[in-house]
């Protein structure tokens, strides 16, 4: 269904158009760091036209120290002693779009290169339009969706206003109204494609349903998406964090991404009602590897204080088919009972989606570990017609008739991966 709302039709305008929209006297020109934070710099209306043809510069560090802002005494990439050189930002004229929260601004999603424009190899939004160049190259486009969970406390005291917990709760929800509804409606004006939203399973605790699309423009809804609601929770006097574990005796906040590829308009995950070939293979390398994963999607100790048993948060690398009397609570792949290969709704593209629950991370990077590693096996299975499928025995955790299967652990291995991802090996800690 198009949306033909006054403001979709704007933001359309906005996006085939280099003219700033009406009103607009600041912009700001935004480009995430490795961890999904916006960095940048903002300029005058007067000065877009510059900046247009010309770009900026900022300086690259941004791309090695941490999210407070912290050098690092050792970097391979950009070692203290070569100094920290600027880059080139451009603007990216299609992601241009009005910031309905703080009339009289725009904002615009930058590429950067060096600066003497050849490929700033550490950007995570360059290392993904690699990773779906290798999709298009197999004949496949990347669609993913999210669900993301975050908190919101009060501002002064820092703690949730409401100490039960109320899932799902109507009338909790409402109490949370004066701030999601306009934050559900403008980040829908923001160009996010907003589906839902609903109280968690914890104080405090929300979650926040995007639909799904190209996996690009997903990844960017993304980072958008954070700095989007902390910026209007603010504005109603509350905190938003996105953080892991706020209280060690509540359950922590994740993200689940939804995979689908597609080829021939077709959802190449459906086979006749069942899951495909393609689809078993890339949801098995996703398996095979999420062990691996947790080195960029629980990056800090605070992360995996949230795995803990039954608080709905994965700990095992096992998966849960759509019928079956599986244990959901520690899960760490699950997958749509729709299989259709046709039918536009979010379930059907969602066939065989896996819910990789993250512990926060809402960054590109993460998009390119998951996708490449799911095209990698996947491709790796038809060339080599090995059968690199989902576990169906000691990985998979199951608690139906009484049995119990052995887990593998979600924690990060010690030992050097072959990990999909070339350069990337996993620690401890």
């Amino acid at each position: 269904m198009i949306d033909r709302s006054p403001a979709a039709v704007e933001q359309l305008a906005v996006k085939t158009s280099a003219e700033l929209p009406e009103h607009v006297h600041t912009v700001e020109l935004a480009v995430a760091d490795v961890y999904g934070v916006l960095r940048g710099k903002r300029v005058p209306a007067s000065a877009w036209p510059a900046v247009l043809e010309s770009g900026l510069h900022m300086a690259s560090i941004i791309y090695s120290w941490t999210p407070r802002c912290e050098v690092r005494d050792v970097d391979e990439w950009l070692p203290p002693e070569r100094g920290w050189p600027d880059m080139h930002v451009r603007p990216m004229v299609d992601t241009l779009r009005r910031v309905p929260w703080r009339p009289g601004s725009a904002m615009v999603l930058c590429d950067v290169t060096e600066e003497d424009g050849s490929e700033l190899t550490v950007s995570p939004r360059r290392a993904l339009h690699a990773v779906l160049e290798q999709a298009a190259a197999m004949g496949f486009v990347v669609n993913i969706g999210f669900e993301i969970e975050f908190c919101l406390l009060d501002a002064v005291t820092k703690l949730p206003r409401y100490e039960d917990v109320q899932c799902y709760g109507i009338a909790r929800g409402a109490e949370y109204e004066p701030v999601l509804a306009p934050m559900r409606n403008q980040l829908a004006e923001f160009g996010i494609p907003i589906e839902a939203s609903n109280t968690e399973y914890g104080p405090g605790q929300l979650e926040v349903n995007v639909r799904h699309g190209e996996a690009m423009a997903t990844a960017d809804n993304a980072v958008l998406f954070g700095n989007a609601v902390k910026e209007i929770a603010a504005q109603h006097g509350y905190l938003a964090s996105f953080m892991a574990k706020i209280r060690s005796d509540e359950p922590g906040s994740g993200l689940h991404l939804h995979h689908s590829l597609w080829g021939d308009k077709s959802n190449a995950f459906a086979d006749h009602g069942a899951l495909s070939d393609v689809g078993r293979s890339y949801l098995g390398g996703l398996q095979r590897h999420m062990a691996e994963f947790s080195l960029l999607g629980s990056p800090t100790p605070n992360a995996f204080k949230r795995r803990q048993p039954y608080s709905f948060c994965p700990l095992s690398a096992s998966w849960l088919g759509s019928r079956q009397p599986y244990d959901r609570t520690d899960v760490g792949l699950e997958k749509s009972a729709a299989l259709s290969p046709t039918q536009k709704h979010r379930n059907a593209l969602l066939s065989a989606c896996d819910q990789t629950r993250w512990t926060g991370r809402r960054d590109h990077a993460m998009f390119v570990l998951t996708i490449q590693t799911g095209l990698r096996i996947a491709e790796l299975a038809a060339l080599t017609h090995q059968d690199i499928t989902l576990s169906t025995g000691a990985n998979v955790h199951t608690i139906g008739k009484g049995r119990k299967e052995r887990r593998t652990p979600l924690t990060p291995p010690t030992r050097k991966v072959s990990s999909p991802v070339e350069n990337w090996t996993t620690c401890s800690g």
